[in-house]
């Protein structure tokens, strides 16, 4: 009696634990809301940036920009910033305003100085290219939790850091990507890297951060 009465207490220890354990799907949405919630509360902020393009004889042209951004924390809504392109002076005064969403299209406008116009950047047409750049105009909006379906791949070591792998999907139907598959840090679920696949799901590029160990502060990326 006693050997079933055991038996029958690991077999119930056990069902409870399947019953509360994640499936992938729930695992990676739970590892981006943990990372959403760390990074939330700054409100506001103000950063300086350096961009340099590289072409395929290895000539370089450096531009310089800076970058207000505003948290929102109303339902279906994401935050707001504004990308303002201080030189070289060909480009200087190039701004682009963005109202990120949720599952709407995103409001992006761009502003051409030279032409002293704004151009509302199309909903179908966010991939595209960031005045000559690798970045398409959805990687500069900010990374909200409902923009993906996600699904948890596996831990790994990503350069001695240890990491959690996920896959997401884009949920906004004109996305240019198929999906990425992102390392957050277990530490203070950063994102480190960020593999991206077209709609083809062919590799198109990968985003790396380089985020020093004394660095501290929350700043949500865009």
């Amino acid at each position: 009696m006693k050997g079933t009465a055991l038996a029958l207490a690991l077999a119930g220890l056990l069902l409870g634990a399947v019953a509360i354990a994640q499936s992938p799907q729930e695992k990676g949405r739970a590892i981006a809301e943990e990372a959403d919630r760390r990074d939330s509360g700054w409100h506001d902020n103000v950063s300086t940036m350096k961009m340099i393009l590289r072409n395929q004889h290895g000539g370089e042209s450096e531009r310089l920009m800076r970058r207000q951004a505003l948290e929102t924390t109303e339902a279906g809504r994401g935050d707001k910033n504004i990308l303002v392109f201080d030189a070289p002076t060909d480009i200087k005064g190039t701004a682009l305003l963005t109202h990120t969403k949720v599952l709407e299209p995103d409001d992006q406008w761009l502003f051409l100085p030279a032409l002293k116009r704004v151009k509302r950047i199309s909903s179908v047409n966010k991939s595209g290219p960031f005045v000559g750049s690798e970045f398409a105009f959805e990687d500069l909006v900010s990374q909200e939790v409902d923009k993906y379906t996600y699904r948890w791949l596996r831990d790994e070591v990503l350069e001695g850091m240890a990491t959690f792998v996920v896959e997401r999907v884009p949920r906004y139907e004109h996305s240019g990507y198929a999906r990425q598959v992102v390392w957050y840090d277990t530490q203070e679920y950063r994102i480190q890297r960020i593999d991206f696949y077209d709609r083809k799901d062919t590799p198109l590029k990968t985003g790396r951060a380089r985020t020093s160990a004394s660095r501290r502060g929350s700043s949500k990326r865009a």
